[in-house]
C-alpha cells in the first residue's frame, strides 16, 4: 500500500448559516405567553427607521464576503417564520430582512473533522486528462456540537496513477429543498444547489428529524443498471436518540434525493450498495449483529431484510468486530470487499476479502493481515488509532483508497490490484 500526501485537513473558517432557536426561559421567569424570540421582534420593530437600516448595513458589511446571497437568506429565513411574524402586524423590507439576520447564526461545519471519505468517478469526464479520470469525494465534516454534514472534493487520477485534489473553495452554501413528503417511515427530501457553485461549496447539512444530530458515513457508488448511471450513497442518519440506514440518490452531485431505507436490516450502520444488480436484485452487504458481515438481497431497492452471515473476525486484528469499508468492486477475478477490523486497545485496520462473482456468499480470499493500519504519524487525533474508509475505486491496474485518520482527517493510499490480489491468496 502506497500512502500519499494529500492531507484534507478540517478548516474552521469555512461556514454556513443556520437557523437559529432562542433557548425558552423556565416558565417561572417568564410566565406571560412571549417567548425570547417574541421578543427579539418587538425590539427590532421599536427600532428607528433610520437605526434599523444602520443595523442592517453593518451586519452586510461584516458578513457579506463569508456568504452568496446574503439578504435574500434573510428573507428566506423571513418566511419561515411567516406564522409567527404574522402577530406583530406589518413591517417594512428592511425590518423583514434585520428579523431573518436575528435568527441566524454561523456554523462551521468541518472545524473539528473531516473525514471517513468516500470516492468514485466524476459524472462530467470531459476535462479528464488522457487515460485518467476526475473523481468526486465525498466527505464526512463534524463541527460545533457534534452535528456531522456530508461535503464534498473534486480531483484527478492521471493516467500513471498520481492524485491531485482540486482547491476547495472559500464558501459553502446549503441547498434548497425542494420538496419534503411525509411518510410512515420517515420524511423524504428532494435538494438542488445553484449549478454555478463548485461542488465543493455544497453542504448537505441535517434536515429530516432522523438525521437532526448527524448525517454519518455516506457510502457512495456509481450504480449501473441496464446502461443507466446512478450515484447511490448509503449513510447513517442520527437523530440524537436512534440511528438507521438511509439512501441518498443523485445523477449529478447538484440535485439529491434523500429517503429512509425499511426493514430489519436498516436498524444499524454500515450499508454498502453492490454497484449492479446480482441475478436481477439488488445486494447489500451489512452489518446487523454489530460483528460480522452479511450479504443481503431485495427486490426493492427501499426495503432490505434478513441477510446470510459471510464474513466473521477471524484474525486477532478484528477480532472485537468488523465491518465493510464501501461497497464492493468488481474485479475480474471476483467481487473486492474492502472491511475494517477493531483489535486490542480498540484499533482499527482495513483489510480485504474476495468475493464470487455470481454468487457473492462465496468467500474466495481474504487478507490475514491489514492492508492498511495505523501508522506511527496517523494515531492522534479525535480518536486515536484509526483508519476508515467509506469507498474506494478502480483505476486501471490499481485501486484509489481515501482514508481518515483518527477521526480527524483524511489522506489517499494506492495499491496495484495484483498485489492485493497476492495479499489475499
Amino acid at each position: 500500500m502506497n500512502r500519499q500526501a494529500l492531507y484534507l485537513r478540517p478548516d474552521p473558517a469555512r461556514v454556513i448559516v443556520r437557523p437559529f432557536k432562542p433557548a425558552t426561559e423556565p416558565r417561572d421567569l417568564n410566565p406571560t405567553d412571549k417567548t425570547r424570540a417574541n421578543h427579539i421582534v418587538e425590539r427590532v420593530l421599536a427600532l428607528d427607521p433610520k437605526v434599523a437600516a444602520h443595523v442592517l448595513a453593518d451586519v452586510l458589511e461584516n458578513f457579506q464576503g463569508r456568504h452568496r446571497n446574503l439578504l435574500e437568506t434573510f428573507e428566506a429565513r423571513a418566511d419561515v417564520m411567516e406564522q409567527a411574524l404574522a402577530a406583530h402586524g406589518a413591517f417594512s423590507k428592511i425590518q423583514r430582512q434585520l428579523i431573518g439576520a436575528y435568527f441566524l447564526n454561523e456554523y462551521s461545519f468541518e472545524a473539528s473533522a473531516l473525514f471517513n471519505p468516500s470516492i468514485v468517478p466524476h459524472p462530467d469526464q470531459s476535462d479528464a486528462p488522457t487515460g485518467g479520470l476526475r473523481f468526486v469525494l465525498s466527505l464526512r465534516a463534524v463541527g460545533e456540537g457534534h452535528v456531522s454534514s456530508l461535503t464534498f472534493r473534486t480531483g484527478t487520477v492521471a493516467a500513471d496513477g498520481s492524485l491531485t485534489v482540486d482547491p476547495t473553495v472559500r464558501l459553502a452554501s446549503s441547498p434548497r429543498i425542494k420538496l419534503r413528503a411525509a411518510s410512515p417511515h420517515g420524511d423524504e427530501v428532494e435538494l438542488t444547489f445553484n449549478p454555478h457553485e463548485e461542488l465543493s461549496e455544497r453542504v448537505i447539512f441535517p434536515i429530516t428529524d432522523s438525521q437532526s444530530n448527524g448525517i454519518e458515513d455516506a457510502r457512495f457508488v456509481e450504480f449501473s443498471d441496464g446502461g443507466r448511471k446512478t450515484y447511490y450513497a448509503t449513510y447513517t442518519a442520527y437523530s440524537g436518540r436512534a440511528i438507521r440506514s438511509e439512501l441518498i440518490e443523485t445523477s449529478d452531485f447538484q440535485s439529491f434525493r434523500m429517503s429512509p431505507l425499511q426493514g430489519t436490516a436498516a436498524h444499524n450502520k454500515g450499508m454498502a450498495l453492490f454497484p449492479r444488480r446480482i441475478e436481477g436484485k439488488y445486494a447489500m452487504i451489512a452489518r446487523q449483529d454489530n460483528e460480522n458481515l452479511y450479504l443481503i438481497y431485495s427486490d426493492d431497492l427501499h426495503r432490505w431484510d434478513g441477510g446470510q452471515a459471510i464474513l466473521k473476525p477471524q484474525f486477532p486484528w478484528e477480532f472485537v468486530q468488523i465491518g465493510n469499508c464501501g461497497s464492493p468492486i468488481e474485479l475480474d477475478e471476483g467481487w473486492l470487499l474492502l472491511t475494517h477490523g477493531v483489535g486490542p486497545v480498540r484499533k482499527y485496520s482495513i483489510g480485504a476479502a474476495l468475493l464470487d462473482k455470481n454468487d457473492p456468499s462465496r468467500v474466495l480470499a481474504r487478507a490475514s493481515e491489514p492492508l492498511l493500519h495505523p501508522e506511527a504519524s496517523e494515531r492522534e487525533g479525535y480518536v486515536p488509532n484509526v483508519v476508515y474508509t467509506c469507498g474506494a475505486m478502480r483505476h486501471n491496474d490499481q485501486i484509489i483508497l481515501p482514508y481518515a485518520i483518527s477521526d480527524t482527517y483524511s489522506n489517499f493510499a494506492t495499491i496495484k490490484i495484483a498485489a492485493l490480489l497476492q495479499a489475499m491468496s
